[in-house]
């Protein structure tokens, strides 16, 4: 008796149930990162308002450094996705060890660069003096656990790309609640202050990052994986990322540009600009997560050369960035009344908040789109198209960016320049994917 053959409907579900579960605990994991800072925050502001200062710069310079290695995470998903899709678990994990050793020869060059320039780096960032010093403390310590902090992201990776987003949710939960524990036990109890903080920052990154290591090497024994470092593979793992990270920066720099058109703005919209773009960042998180998912769906059906099923799944997870985009969308326009009190009640930032935020809701199905066909051409390894279209995308945001106080503008059209830089890359993922020309077989790119 032959199988009938799958129905559109019956596929469209089996894509469901598979973005799903890769999906939400990804967005789980996703939200526990900025839980980190948020607890740090939490226990030094009660020591005082110089040492929350200096906390704020520390992390900021923190969260800049790791952000631009994010590409140890999605190179490597990609690459060990392939070679799951090809059936060869020993070279997909053999690949994710190369992304690990990369990782950790990337993280000794940050703790190179960061221990003897900390001072000057804070000072940079506009500290002042009183918290400079809290500052400095901070970054010096924190920066000891950054190479732990890259092997949770190239970790991740090989975990994601094993199709396991499980993991990486109970190692996150996991090294949040240590690292609560280790805070206020470090800051109170044993009166360490902002350093206190800082050590139960790194010990819990590294108890993470161990976690992970014993994962992917029991993996590694399991299927008879080389554990030694591969200077030619930990060398393509280098030029997989370098696309990616020129996107990474190019990204940065909008933000940073329309962080900067806001500040001349005045105070009121800097202060509402800081707000929208938190909740921009929040809404971000439930759109990556199912991007996360198509970078690990999208790698395996390649690397299995399946054409067909993979631009079957590009196309569900499209409508599913669609749906979610509405539906985050009707939720920020509906409850604003409800929240913003909860972040200020200043009436001249309760007001451009109020109207920015309809902005940022109207456009939410386009940054669905966007998010999912980031991760599709991610998970297809397609990172040098990724990072010609977001320089494409930086240099015509950024004239309009600039434009706004010229012209005379406010919040609102900054933002709507903020839509104009999401339209761009939206259409450019769109031309790139209806071409075709990500959709290369194989085990390798």
């Amino acid at each position: 008796m032959t199988q009938a053959p799958a129905t559109p409907r019956r596929t469209d579900r089996r894509h469901d149930r598979e973005i799903i579960a890769l999906a939400l605990p990804a967005f789980g994991s996703l939200v526990a990162e900025p839980l980190f800072v948020m607890v740090d925050s939490a226990v030094i502001g009660h020591l005082g308002t110089p040492q929350l200062a200096g906390l704020g710069v520390a992390a900021a310079l923190l969260t800049t450094a790791v952000s631009v290695f994010v590409f140890l995470a999605y190179a490597t998903t990609a690459a060990v996705a392939r070679r799951v899709g090809a059936g060869d678990l020993p070279a997909a994990i053999r690949q994710g060890m190369d992304g690990i050793w990369l990782a950790l020869l990337l993280g000794a060059a940050v703790i190179a660069t960061v221990l003897p320039t900390a001072p000057w780096l804070v000072e940079a960032f506009g500290a002042s003096g009183t918290a400079a010093p809290y500052a400095t403390t901070y970054l010096r310590i924190s920066a000891l656990g950054i190479p732990a902090m890259l092997v949770v992201l190239a970790a991740t990776g090989v975990l994601r790309g094993l199709q396991d987003t499980r993991t990486p949710l109970h190692v996150a939960i996991g090294g949040f609640s240590a690292n609560a524990a280790l805070n206020v036990a470090l800051v109170y109890g044993a009166g360490l202050g902002i350093a206190g903080s800082a050590w139960g920052t790194v010990i819990a990154q590294c108890g993470m990052a161990a976690v992970y290591l014993v994962v992917v090497i029991r993996g590694a024994r399991r299927h008879g994986a080389s554990l030694r470092p591969d200077a030619a593979g930990i060398r393509a793992s280098a030029q997989a990322g370098v696309p990616l990270l020129v996107r990474t920066l190019s990204l940065r720099a909008v933000l940073m540009i329309a962080t900067a058109v806001a500040a001349r703005l005045g105070d009121a919209e800097v202060a509402a600009h800081q707000i929208v773009l938190t909740l921009w960042s929040l809404l971000a998180f439930a759109l990556d997560a199912i991007a996360i998912a198509g970078q690990a769906i999208i790698g395996r059906y390649l690397g299995a050369e399946d054409r067909d099923g993979a631009r079957a799944a590009c196309r569900r997870m499209v409508q599913w960035g669609i749906a979610s985009g509405l539906v985050l969308g009707v939720l920020v326009a509906l409850a604003r009344p409800l929240f913003i009190p909860l972040f200020t009640s200043d009436p001249a930032v309760q007001g451009p908040l109020m109207s920015t935020l309809l902005v940022v809701a109207v456009t939410q199905p386009v940054s669905g789109i966007v998010f999912i066909l980031d991760g599709v051409l991610m998970g297809a390894g397609d990172g040098p198209y990724l990072a010609r279209a977001m320089v494409v995308t930086l240099a015509l945001f950024a004239p309009a960016a600039l434009a706004v106080p010229v012209l005379g503008g406010g919040l609102i059209p900054l933002w709507w320049a903020m839509a104009l830089m999401m339209t761009v890359r939206m259409l450019t993922l769109w031309l790139r994917t209806r071409s075709g020309r990500w959709i290369v077989t194989g085990a390798s790119r």
